[in-house]
């Protein structure tokens, strides 16, 4: 029986970092993966092919819309889905190879199969047995299926779905509208679909603030998605998704319908039993303030256990455990996590929204600064949207910060940068920002917060 220090099961974002950070601390490391590549939903079939196709069919978008107002005049532009496909493909054999590789060099033994648990500290992958010091339970999540709209891979899909349409679908309905859904939703309108997302409730994009939701929902109507709130969807027959509002009966003819109703913990098959693992009311894994469930030696990370089911969380995740296992201090600031949509614009939060903290009470100040009134934004053709910073009313404490605009995604860690180390507003206002860059804006909203913006009234 070949033995380790550690098993990490799962070889996704937070497995395999969790892997290579404990072969750089020195351990004896053995990664776990079912599918044949590295990488897990994320690198596989989830964010780095969705941004992908997100990148082509925004280029093809501009082409046919944008590139004429920059004096480009081109005739006859034309989509061809299977070149932007294999595209889509090469980037993720690119990445996944990588990965691989770097394991390689780690000298981190990579296992592919399932792994079961067959007692307290051991597992099998097929007839073969291991046994570790340590296991780091890093399985990720599965889209949810509803009831009554079963994945069959044709005309009810899931984002793995989605993210390989042959063709671009002549009606797309999309049910939920969240990142995942608008994200899709918006590579398939670019691409010439009639696209409907059906939201349950009254806002798509989360719990972002009403004044970031309200100019958001205007932009992508404006872009051609048809936007219904409210709406609780009921079933799918004869070509037509059926919901309800206000309970009157609404249709949408569909020849796709994308289910993005969120993602459910995957730990389906590990037999967690026979290690004694416990899971929470809400079947995700139970984990103490160090990730570690309730049996000896077993740890739990990313999408399994309680909090936003992001990558760059579960790497977080990954990294704070390997050093906990290695006798190091791992850190986590689970309050500063960024979520970002990463549509065109984008959105972008980190911390407490103003929304929220009037909610609970707390006395804040607020800074807002348009991308309307920065250069480079009109240069980008990224005018619409806005920096909108949180701060604490008595120490100017930043708290929140929420970005609607075009690559808000990169924006917003320098906020976080902050944040982290508890700067204040006018930490960020005296921090020098580059001209012209659409990150002045960042720092004119960090201004803005005691009424001290330079470029707005």
């Amino acid at each position: 029986m070949d033995s380790f220090d550690l098993i990490v099961i799962g070889a996704g974002p937070g497995g395999y970092v969790c892997a290579f950070r404990a072969a750089q601390l020195g351990l004896k490391v053995a990664l776990v993966e079912k599918r044949a590549t590295l990488g897990g939903t994320c690198l596989n079939v989830g964010c780095i092919p969705s941004k992908a196709l997100l990148a082509s069919s925004e280029h093809f978008a501009f082409a046919r819309h944008h590139a004429a107002e920059h004096g480009i005049k081109l005739e006859g532009v034309s989509l061809d889905v299977a070149a932007m496909l294999k595209k889509k493909t090469g980037i993720v054999e690119k990445m996944t190879g990588g990965i691989a590789l770097l394991a390689k060099a780690r000298k981190i033994t990579v296992i592919t199969g399932e792994a079961r648990f067959t007692a307290p500290g051991m597992i099998a992958v097929g007839d073969q047995s291991y046994a570790a010091k340590h296991i780091v339970i890093a399985t990720g999540s599965a889209p949810v299926e509803l009831p009554f709209l079963k994945f069959d891979g044709e005309t009810i899909v899931s984002s793995d779905h989605a993210i390989s349409f042959p063709a671009v679908p002549k009606k797309l309905v999309v049910v939920g509208g969240g990142a995942i859904g608008l994200e899709l939703g918006s590579v398939w309108a670019r691409l010439g679909a009639d696209v409907t997302v059906v939201e349950f409730l009254p806002q798509i994009g989360g719990a972002a603030d009403a004044d970031i939701i309200r100019n958001y929902t205007r932009i992508l109507k404006a872009q051609g998605l048809k936007i219904e709130v409210n709406a609780k969807v009921t079933g799918f027959a004869q070509g037509k998704l059926t919901a309800e509002r206000d309970g009157k009966v609404l249709e949408f003819p569909a020849d796709k319908v994308l289910v993005s109703v969120g993602r459910r913990p995957y730990a389906d098959g590990l037999d967690l039993a026979k290690a004694g693992v416990e899971l929470t009311d809400k079947k995700r894994i139970k984990v103490d303030a160090h990730l570690k469930t309730n049996a000896a030696g077993v740890y739990a990370i990313g999408d399994v256990i309680d909090g936003p089911m992001l990558a760059h969380k579960a790497e977080e995740d990954g990294v704070a455990v390997a050093e906990w296992i290695a006798g190091k201090a791992g850190h986590i600031n689970w309050d500063l996590m960024p979520a970002i949509i990463y549509t065109d614009p984008e959105i972008a939060t980190v911390g407490i929204g103003e929304d929220a903290a009037k909610a609970k009470g707390l006395k804040v100040n607020v800074g807002k600064f348009n991308f309307a009134a920065n250069a480079r934004a009109h240069a980008n053709d990224a005018a619409d949207g806005f920096v909108k910073i949180i701060a604490d009313a008595k120490t100017d404490k930043i708290l929140g910060a929420q970005i609607l605009g075009k690559n808000a995604g990169e924006l917003i860690s320098e906020i976080v940068t902050h944040m982290e180390y508890g700067g204040s507003a006018e930490d960020l206002a005296r921090t020098i920002h580059a001209h012209p860059t659409m990150s002045e804006a960042v720092k004119e909203a960090a201004l803005a917060v005691n009424k001290a913006a330079l470029h707005a009234l």
